[in-house]
């Protein structure tokens, strides 16, 4: 559901993707995904497009890092050219980081250190539903490169989709990843 919100114009629904994701600690994907994956989807450049014949720990170990890599640069560049510091509160990373450190101590202040087992779970959890979700999508799936050095421009066919009905209702037309 954060995914599929965080590609709304509106301020509610985009800070509602950054909630969702902050429970899990995966704030960046704000970034990442919309400005990093839509943009070099099925390229080389892409840490969240799969290789052809490489496995889902290969994957999640170059995804994982490479994604927040790309999403703070992003996010650092977007800030310099608002003039402002990374570190500024408009950092849209930093935004559900804050949110995210803020609900586990809550949750430590409440339930006490039994959290400290169930939080990392959760948020293992969450980020390998993630990483998989990626995984499959755009799974050995790579767009040609123009003579002009850059790629073709994205196609229908540089997603995996299903149309079952089942899947729709089930993954929010997450199935359905061309479409956005």
């Amino acid at each position: 559901t954060g995914h599929e919100v965080g590609h709304k114009k509106e301020a509610f629904d985009r800070w509602m993707d950054k909630l969702v994701l902050a429970v899990v600690g995966y704030g960046h994907f704000f970034i990442e995904h919309n400005k990093g994956h839509h943009r070099d989807v099925a390229t080389p450049d892409d840490p969240a497009t799969s290789r052809m014949g490489e496995n889902i720990y290969s994957f999640a170990t170059r995804e994982i890092p490479g994604a927040f890599k790309r999403a703070w640069e992003l996010e650092e560049v977007r800030q310099e050219r608002s003039g402002k510091s990374v570190w500024s509160l408009d950092n849209e990373i930093l935004q559900p980081l804050i949110i995210t450190v803020a609900l586990y101590y809550a949750l430590l202040s409440f339930f006490g250190p039994i959290m400290l087992i169930f939080l990392p779970i959760q948020m293992a959890f969450g980020w390998w539903q993630l990483t998989s979700a990626k995984y499959i999508e755009q799974y050995g799936l790579m767009r040609e490169k123009l003579p002009n050095g850059k790629y073709e421009h994205q196609k229908p066919y540089h997603s995996w989709n299903s149309n079952h009905i089942m899947s729709n209702l089930i993954l929010f037309p997450l199935q359905r990843h061309s479409d956005h």
